[in-house]
């Protein structure tokens, strides 16, 4: 098991990302592959016990959990993906939503058919210091998702009313979930993930996010609002033009900060007193690059993000199983050796 010297500490985490400093630069990532935790910990990682002893070893402060339901199920079909093993692309041209009457027949999940069951098994057994982070999103990434990304773009200038009519009823499952995950004492910061950009610039016009998407957003940045808690959002990509707006939605912590988008020496300087930043170290680099390499970026991100706090470091996307789990545990070890205020 990997060792490390760092107890872990959720108020840590949160002061950093509520904009504060903290007695060390916290990790954060928005997921890690299975396989690469079963390579780390020599067994798989299975249960919400074996999860809290893999973030906790690893030098985390918290776990994360996600409300189970089935949503996504209609997503997979033949016609309409790529797959390869166990990754799955949505068609670039038509999915499986092509008209109004296509919203209301699709099997949305009922809001009693959502379970938190993995909540209230992490809330018997978590240790002091480990925090619960509660998680999810994609309301413009599955519509689009649902619809085929070409359709989906063409029918928000002659169909609108597909488009709001969709999003909405996302919006509204989504909603539920953060009202429900809002309401749990334990649960102690917010986590919104939907990718909104390439990281030379935006998927949609910032007028569409503004009208569709942002509305929904800032429901939730209310209910982390109303309970004082952290509300972070991830997306990849070149964010800028709508960094504003997301801060006036109410988030107070923007993860990754992709590297090959957006600066993050930069992105400090601008919004340093407004938004605590995570991330950032270069997937790419975690995946084949050299351990000295994965050192190095590690170095500047915390000589560039850390001073003056507001800063988590992880990887500037997630864990996928195709990363080398070596460079993995050197960016981890780097961190926690180096990360001290």
């Amino acid at each position: 098991m990997f060792k490390h010297l760092r107890s872990p500490d959720f108020k840590r985490l949160t002061k950093a990302l509520s904009g504060g400093q903290p007695d060390a630069v916290p990790l954060i990532e928005l997921g890690i592959h299975s396989k690469i935790k079963q390579s780390i910990m020599g067994k798989p990682v299975i249960t919400i016990e074996d999860e809290i002893t893999f973030m906790s070893s690893m030098g985390y402060d918290f776990i994360k959990i996600q409300p189970h339901f089935q949503l996504k199920s209609g997503i997979v079909d033949k016609q309409n993906t790529l797959q390869n093993g166990d990754r799955i692309w949505a068609s670039v041209h038509s999915g499986l939503i092509k008209k109004l009457d296509d919203v209301e027949r699709f099997p949305w999940p009922k809001f009693e058919e959502i379970s938190y069951a993995r909540f209230e098994e992490a809330f018997k057994v978590l240790p002091d210091g480990i925090g619960v982070i509660g998680q999810y999103g994609d309301i413009f990434t599955l519509a689009w998702e649902l619809m085929g990304f070409e359709s989906f773009a063409i029918a928000s200038y002659e169909d609108p009313l597909i488009i709001k009519s969709l999003i909405d009823k996302i919006g509204s499952i989504n909603l539920s979930m953060f009202e429900t995950m809002a309401s749990m004492d334990k649960v102690g910061a917010l986590w919104y993930s939907d990718d909104l950009a390439y990281s030379s610039g935006l998927l949609m016009s910032p007028s569409f996010y503004r009208e569709y998407l942002f509305p929904w957003v800032k429901k939730i940045g209310d209910l982390a609002k109303k309970r004082n808690i952290p509300f972070i959002y991830h997306s990849d990509g070149l964010l800028y033009p709508i960094i504003d707006d997301l801060i006036g939605c109410g988030v107070t912590s923007l993860h990754p900060i992709e590297p090959k988008a957006m600066a993050l020496k930069e992105v400090k300087e601008r919004y340093r007193h407004r938004l605590s930043i995570c991330g950032n170290i270069e997937l790419d680099t975690l995946c084949q690059g050299t351990q000295d390499e994965v050192r190095q970026l590690v170095f500047d991100a915390l000589r560039n993000g850390a001073p003056g706090g507001g800063f988590c470091l992880g990887s500037s996307n997630s864990i996928p199983d195709y990363v080398n789990p070596q460079n993995y545990l050197v960016m981890v070890e780097t961190a926690l050796e180096n990360g001290w205020y």
